[in-house]
């Protein structure tokens, strides 16, 4: 007899991360991995993250309020106004990342059998949390002929139940790599006003924006955005410092804020020394959050020009966050992956990547498709690209219309 729960039972494994045996053992047979499957940004955390991260000898290490440290609230505060953005210290709860920022939305939101809509592909641990709170997803899918572009208002409209609570957006999109056009974001806000629905916007990619002219965007400077929007965020990408753990989440509805605090202090408190870290950064972010981009944009230039080069591969324009949903001529993207570490080298070399059905609830969907995260500088992208062209030539489950 099992002891575990229907919950315990049907939690995914990470489609990001449940490859990890396979690529320790090719590391201890002595294969150099170079790694596209995880969204781990390789440039260094800004030191004056470091340098307040950290209390004297002597200092105690003490909880910090549920809602996170008032300096670091205060931060946050100007940050967000200096992108335009009517925030105010009332309105943010601090986290311990953004993925318990989702968590909590979703607790505060959802009663079980409740619905989230929310397009497909989309970030695994979306439908993880929405498991844990007893909720539901209700999945859109979206081509990636056309770029992975948002659903159209129709669509979301005729997706909404009785059950519905909320439409859950990620911008720019994790794992896709589209950005959605201003006009697209107004529309569904829009429906949310009608409904009586919230939009969760999880906006941890705002600043990764490629397109030439295009600036980052919040959907709570839109018309309506402040009325039914939630923001989750993060420093985790943007400063390079995932290992902080230091996420939150912006609300102006204050039975909302009161509402997740109430979760957040049952797990008493957000991380010390990522907050004051997090204080540091936030004193002059421009320099490396631009820096960062640069680099980044960079990076999904080496792609877009690399991946056509490889014959059968489907690769849409990369818009923004550090990731691209990519067609490869494979019978199955589980297998590819998994044969990519236990059985493909290439001079002492190969490559990880993240298998696509892990990214969608539709049975059968993303099976020839993989996420790359584009985390490796110029060099190593165009060698790990490289290898994964020789890999294709060599893989026994290539479609046979795209052999090469």
């Amino acid at each position: 007899m099992s002891i575990l729960s229907q919950r315990g039972k049907n939690a995914p494994a990470s489609p990001i991360r449940k490859l990890e045996p396979l690529a320790r053992q090719a590391t201890e047979r002595g294969l150099k991995i170079y790694h596209l499957n995880i969204g781990q940004p390789d440039i260094p955390t800004p030191p004056e993250f470091l340098q307040r991260a950290r209390m004297e000898t002597g200092s105690v290490l003490s909880y910090s309020p549920s809602v996170g440290l008032y300096p670091y609230r205060q931060a946050l505060v100007t940050y967000y106004q200096q992108l335009g953005l009517p925030i105010t210290e009332r309105d943010i709860l601090i986290t311990t990342g953004g993925s318990e920022a989702l968590l909590f939305c979703l607790l505060a939101l959802c009663d079980p059998g409740d619905e989230v809509i929310t397009p497909e592909p989309y970030y695994p641990n979306y439908g993880t949390f929405a498991l844990m709170a007893g909720a539901k997803l209700h999945v859109l899918p979206t081509r990636i002929e056309e770029g992975f572009a948002l659903p159209s208002p129709e669509a979301f409209a005729a997706a909404v139940t009785p059950r519905t609570r909320a439409i859950l957006l990620c911008n720019p999109s994790n794992p896709t790599g589209a950005v959605y056009a201003r006009e697209d974001l107004q529309r569904v806000i829009n429906l949310c006003k009608e409904r009586g629905l919230v939009l969760l916007c999880d906006e941890v990619y705002r600043d990764f924006v490629y397109a030439s002219g295009s600036t980052p965007l919040s959907v709570l400077s839109l018309p309506g955005g402040t009325e039914v929007s939630i923001i989750i965020d993060s420093v985790s990408k943007r400063f390079s410092a995932c290992g902080a753990r230091l996420g939150c989440i912006l609300s102006t509805r204050t039975e909302f804020i009161d509402a997740v605090t109430r979760f957040a202090m049952a797990r008493l408190s957000p991380p010390t020394l990522g907050q004051l870290g997090g204080i540091g950064i936030l004193e002059n972010p421009a320099p490396f959050v631009d820096g960062m981009i640069d680099e980044f944009r960079r990076r999904r230039d080496v792609l877009m020009s690399e991946l056509p080069r490889i014959p059968g591969v489907l690769a849409p324009e990369a818009q923004g966050a550090f990731y691209l949903m990519t067609r490869l001529p494979v019978d199955s993207s589980e297998r590819f992956c998994s044969w990519l570490l236990s059985d493909f080298s290439h001079e002492g070399e190969t490559v990880m990547l993240a298998p696509g059905p892990g990214f969608y609830q539709t049975p059968g969907s993303g099976q020839s498709e993989v996420r790359i995260a584009y985390v490796l500088a110029e060099a190593p992208l165009r060698r790990a690209v490289q290898l994964l062209g020789i890999a294709l030539q060599q893989y026994p489950g290539r479609t046979r219309s795209e052999a090469v």
